[in-house]
């Protein structure tokens, strides 16, 4: 175990990139709502920063956890108390762990979450988000506790108590996922690009400029770049139908605002919205425009196929 009684915030962010936390389990999994593999490995090799930027939602969580652990308390009759310690799973030191409450006299942790009403139906009938259930089972893989509590505060407004029994096989796949995960970390081996935002903003975030030079790709790339093609063709095609319907309901509706069928609701609404005419603001206020413009830079990816002695 490693005290956190007394460590900054830089240093805290320094022991989580020696291994694998609660919070980064289901990322590693793959079953990450808001982070992906890649992602975690980048975060724990520094090629970018692991701490989000503080918002409004982070902040009332860390105020609230107090509420919440006296709240499960009260309810529970449970005693709680805070554990200021990294602890090292005692085989897989890269296992890591810093868990919100240990339940007093008894061989169980209690996690404390807060969130939006608008997520509430993730917590209806016995639910729990599985970001969670990973988290908690990676806390008691590293603990090696017997269970676990869940205590959340949903929309301000209700309180859910949840206990997770410990469950040896979810516990045997993380280790084998997260051993997996951390032998590519130390041998600077990525997990595979996806297909997700999170990919697609970490790749434009490490390399935002490109270099005016040109290199040889290796030619296994064809392969993915006619796949692409082909996708791009089909997405072409089901957009042309997906109008193609929109049309046909269009017409039925014609002048009329609403329309029903025995099974759904359609309407073709006015909508209005003022827009800025950057075209004549440029032209009649060229001053105002200059002061105001704003370049933007990105890179967008082209693909042509070559001809002749290209």
């Amino acid at each position: 175990m490693e005290s956190t009684v007394s460590i900054d915030h830089e240093k805290w962010l320094q022991l989580r990139r020696k291994g694998i936390g609660g919070s980064d389990a289901a990322a590693v999994c793959g079953l990450s709502r808001w982070k992906t593999p890649l992602t975690v490995y980048l975060e724990k090799i520094g090629e970018i920063p692991s701490n989000q930027p503080d918002n409004e939602y982070m902040y009332w969580g860390r105020v609230l956890e107090e509420v919440v652990a006296r709240e499960f308390e009260k309810r529970t009759h449970l005693k709680v108390r805070r554990v200021n310690h990294v602890i090292y799973h005692k085989v897989h030191k890269f296992m890591i762990a810093n868990i919100d409450r240990k339940i007093a006299n008894e061989n169980a942790l209690l996690e404390c979450k807060t969130a939006s009403q608008f997520h509430e139906d993730e917590w209806k009938d016995g639910k729990i988000p599985q970001e969670y259930l990973l988290q908690v089972h990676h806390y008691l893989a590293v603990t090696g506790f017997s269970r676990a509590y869940i205590a959340a505060l949903i929309g301000g407004h209700t309180f859910i108590i949840q206990k997770i029994d410990r469950d040896p096989e979810i516990i045997d796949y993380l280790i084998k996922i997260e051993s997996e995960f951390w032998h590519m970390v130390e041998t600077r081996t990525p997990p595979a690009i996806d297909g997700s935002d999170e990919s697609t903003r970490l790749l434009n975030l490490l390399y935002p400029h490109a270099v005016e030079d040109s290199i040889e790709l290796d030619n296994t790339l064809n392969a993915t770049i006619e796949e692409r093609n082909r996708l791009a063709e089909k997405i072409k095609e089901l957009e042309r139908l997906k109008n193609e319907k929109e049309n046909l309901i269009k017409y039925a509706l014609k002048e009329h605002e609403t329309g029903k069928t025995n099974k759904y609701i359609v309407s073709w609404k006015n909508i209005s919205s003022i827009r800025l005419d950057t075209k004549a603001l440029k032209k009649d206020h060229q001053e105002i425009y200059q002061e105001y413009a704003k370049p933007v830079e990105y890179r967008r990816l082209m693909i042509k196929e070559m001809k002749g002695n290209e």
